[in-house]
């Protein structure tokens, strides 16, 4: 049950809601659309469906729209994509886009709009709010597989628990191929930036380790510094008698990746909003090389496949935890809308509507929508490490553990501490003085 404090009694004048998507797609996107509509509906209010995020809008044509009714969305909530299609297109670029976009809303005689989607979405939400000075309404919807708004701590946006779970089944069984085969597989999540997706599908599936930037507290991190820790997981799943595993990357990591090594990985795209376009860069092959060629030095040979997952997360069917989790900000973007209010990002706090004003998520360095990045220094985190298979600082200290390492690779525990040490914070030169 969700309830919705009311400043007083009375409904606004609102006639006609607008609802568009923007972004890539996220699992309850239609639940949304589906519920904000019926709520609407029910109150009398006409509702315009936007195909194909801010698209249209902004070069001012008014064509690609769809009056939605209670019949058009009634049993939309089981299906996955978006019945009104999305896109990245960028508003925000010019003030000339921006206005197109007022003035298209406008021309449909639109009093408000609910904007469903991530970071990128918001920011425009949060720019058109301004532009029209109070003489529109407007709320904003936080989807995204990725889980990387501003939500409080414990808040996940939606569509992330449906993309986990399909991705945590799609790991289950590459798991079982890999102990089947005896090989390694390297699986990249989705996750631009923020490493949720890769760490709650590592954590979930029981994959052998996963990898995720935020890890990394340096603004660089040489490609090495990932192939070495893939190294130290192989060299210890081989002394347990156990020559297989399962890598979870972020693919976020790129980011990490310095100019010069991105080059070497062919031409940088970007999209709509000047991020790296991830997706068209091979990052999981290129590790994988990379990976093969240095086990080659320690004379370890063994197949290693990788693996993309994300688009097929994207619009998958929600499962009831989304189904149930976008309904309830669906109805209450609607309410709020009915309220008269304005300027705020929608979420559900302890069961109760609780509107985020938009200054409140702006990253104040950047002006733009603040991502919510993996917090290395809880204990869910502290929980995920502890179960995963790579060079800890125990292996070092270890005498007996030391010894099985360096010599499944051949070479003496000083040089192992020396060529791995750094992984775990080790110094090598002080560490190796004193023992």
């Amino acid at each position: 049950m969700v309830f919705v404090l009311m400043g007083d009694n009375d409904m606004s004048s609102l006639k006609c809601c607008a609802i568009l998507v923007g972004g890539g797609p996220a699992p309850g996107i239609n639940s949304v659309i589906s519920a904000a509509t019926i709520k609407l509906r029910n109150e009398g209010v006409s509702v315009m469906g936007i195909f194909d995020g801010f698209k249209h809008l902004m070069k001012g044509d008014v064509s690609q729209v769809k009056e939605l009714f209670i019949s058009d969305v009634s049993t939309i909530h089981f299906t996955g994509g978006s019945l009104l299609r999305t896109s990245r297109e960028n508003p925000t670029k010019s003030p000339k886009h921006l206005q197109n976009v007022i003035e298209s809303l406008i021309k449909l005689e639109v009093d408000a709009l609910i904007t469903i989607g991530g970071d990128d979405t918001c920011f425009a939400a949060i720019k058109l709010n301004e532009k029209s000075a109070g003489k529109m309404q407007f709320i904003h919807v936080p989807k995204t597989i990725d889980n990387d708004l501003n939500l409080p701590y414990g808040i996940r946006t939606f569509g992330f628990a449906s993309a986990r779970h399909l991705g945590c089944n799609i790991t289950k069984n590459i798991i079982t191929d890999a102990m089947t085969t005896q090989r390694w597989y390297l699986i990249t999540a989705m996750g631009r930036k923020a490493g949720h997706l890769a760490i709650g599908i590592g954590k979930a599936s029981g994959a052998t380790l996963t990898i995720i930037s935020e890890e990394f507290p340096e603004k660089t991190v040489p490609i090495q510094h990932i192939v070495d820790i893939l190294i130290g997981s192989v060299i210890k799943r081989i002394v347990a008698d156990r020559p297989y595993g399962v890598a979870i990357l972020a693919e976020g990591l790129v980011e990490k990746l310095s100019q010069d090594e991105l080059k070497k990985m062919g031409n940088i795209e970007l999209d709509q909003y000047g991020h790296i376009r991830i997706a068209e860069i091979d990052f999981g092959g290129i590790l994988k090389n990379e990976l093969k060629k240095g086990l080659k030095e320690f004379g370890i040979s063994t197949t290693v496949v990788d693996k993309d997952i994300g688009y097929e997360l994207r619009s998958f069917g929600p499962i009831p935890f989304d189904i149930e989790y976008t309904r309830d900000l669906g109805y209450s973007s609607a309410l709020y809308l009915l309220q008269g209010k304005s300027g705020d990002m929608a979420s559900i706090q302890d069961g109760r509507f609780v509107p985020i004003p938009f200054k409140d998520i702006i990253d104040p360095e950047t002006g733009r929508a603040e991502i919510r990045m993996v917090n290395v220094n809880t204990q869910s985190y502290e929980v995920a490490m502890e179960y995963m298979i790579r060079l800890k600082k125990e292996d070092f200290t270890n005498e007996k553990k030391l010894e099985k390492l360096a010599g499944t690779v051949k070479i003496t525990p000083k040089q192992f501490i020396k060529r791995f040490g750094y992984l775990v914070g080790l110094d090598s030169f002080s560490f190796l003085s004193a023992i």
